[in-house]
């Protein structure tokens, strides 16, 4: 089964603290998602970094339940 797009939010969010998350469902299939997180903790991490702290949030789901995110990751413009 597929997971929803507020479910991968939302354990984004209470992984990565302050995070602006935003899910885009790509294909309409409930498998193919976007994701725009931005958190202040990313600031002084690399990309890659960033990019690992959101799989992370994500418990192992990707290649299993969520097939393929996009990810972009940020640190808030002030």
């Amino acid at each position: 089964m597929p997971m929803a797009a507020a479910e991968i939010a939302d354990m984004i969010r209470a992984a990565v603290p302050g995070a602006e998350v935003e899910i885009t469902d790509l294909a309409g299939d409930g498998d193919h998602y976007a994701a725009r997180v931005v958190s202040p903790t990313f600031a002084g991490l690399s990309r890659v970094k960033q990019h690992q702290a959101v799989y992370a949030a994500l418990g192992g789901r990707m290649g299993g339940v969520l097939h393929a995110l996009q990810l972009t990751t940020a640190v808030p413009k002030e």
